[in-house]
C-alpha cells in the first residue's frame, strides 16, 4: 500500500475510535486519493511523476496544517484553524463536514502546492508543457467525479437519510452538482497559482496568499450557517 494511504487510513481509524467529527473529510480525502494512486499507476496523466509529486506536496499542506494545530501553534493557518475548531465543536450535517474540508484543501492549499511543483520550472517552460500541466491538473476532475458516487454510497448514504432520498429522486444529478462545483472551484485555483507564478515578487505573492485565505475563510464561515436536513 502506498505509504500515504496508509498514513490516512490510520487517521481515520484513530478519529473513528475518538467519535472525532473530522474522520469524515479524512474518509473521504483517502477514498480520492486511493483511486488518484491508481490512476497515476493506470498512466493517465502526461506526467505521472508530477502529478503524484503534486499529490504529495498537497498533502503535506493538509497535514503540516494538522500537525499545527494539534500543537495548539500560532502559525496553524486560518483557514484549518477554522475548519479543525468548528468540526470539533459543532453539529454539523455530514455534507458540511466535508465541504468545509473540501473548500479548506482545494481553495487554499491546492494553489499553494502548484506554486511549489511549478515554480521553477514555469518561467522558462514552453506553451506545450504549460498546457500538459494544466492538462493534468485538469484530468483530475474525472477522478474526482467517479469518486464522489462511492463517497455518497459508502460514506453519505449510511448517516444522511435526506441526501439517500435525494440520491434515489435526482438519480446521479446530486453527484453532478458536487462534481461540477469542485470542478468550478479546481478552474478558479489554477488561475491563482498562475498569478502566484506570474507575481513580481514575495510581497505581491503574499498580497495574493492573503486575498485566497480571506475568501476561503469566509466561504467557510457561510457553510457553517447550511440548514441542511
Amino acid at each position: 500500500m502506498h505509504p500515504l494511504l496508509q498514513y490516512m487510513r490510520a487517521q481515520v481509524s484513530a478519529w473513528e475510535q475518538q467519535g472525532d467529527p473530522r474522520r469524515h473529510f479524512q474518509h473521504c480525502y483517502s477514498m480520492m486519493s486511493a483511486n488518484m494512486i491508481q490512476a497515476i499507476a493506470e498512466h493517465r496523466f502526461y506526467d505521472a511523476a508530477w502529478v503524484e509529486r503534486l499529490m504529495l506536496r498537497f498533502a503535506d499542506y493538509y497535514y503540516d496544517a494538522l500537525l499545527l494545530y494539534d500543537r495548539q501553534s500560532d502559525q496553524t493557518p486560518a483557514v484549518w484553524k477554522h475548519v479543525h475548531d468548528v468540526t470539533r465543536s459543532s453539529r454539523l450535517h455530514i455534507l458540511q463536514y466535508l465541504l468545509l474540508g473540501i473548500n479548506a484543501h482545494i481553495n487554499y492549499d491546492l494553489p499553494l502546492a502548484l506554486y511549489d511543483c511549478l515554480c521553477d520550472e514555469w518561467p522558462t517552460a514552453d506553451q506545450l508543457t504549460r498546457k500538459c500541466r494544466h492538462d493534468d491538473h485538469e484530468r483530475v476532475n474525472g477522478i474526482i467525479a467517479e469518486t464522489i458516487d462511492t463517497v455518497q454510497d459508502d460514506l453519505i448514504r449510511p448517516i444522511s437519510v435526506a441526501l439517500t432520498l435525494a440520491d434515489r429522486f435526482m438519480g446521479r444529478m446530486d453527484e453532478w452538482l458536487l462534481a461540477q462545483l469542485i470542478r468550478n472551484w479546481r478552474r478558479d485555483v489554477w488561475n491563482v497559482a498562475v498569478e502566484l507564478l506570474e507575481a513580481r515578487d514575495a510581497r505581491q505573492r503574499e498580497r495574493i496568499r492573503c486575498n485566497q485565505e480571506a475568501g476561503v475563510l469566509k466561504r467557510g464561515r457561510q457553510l457553517t450557517l447550511l440548514k441542511c436536513s
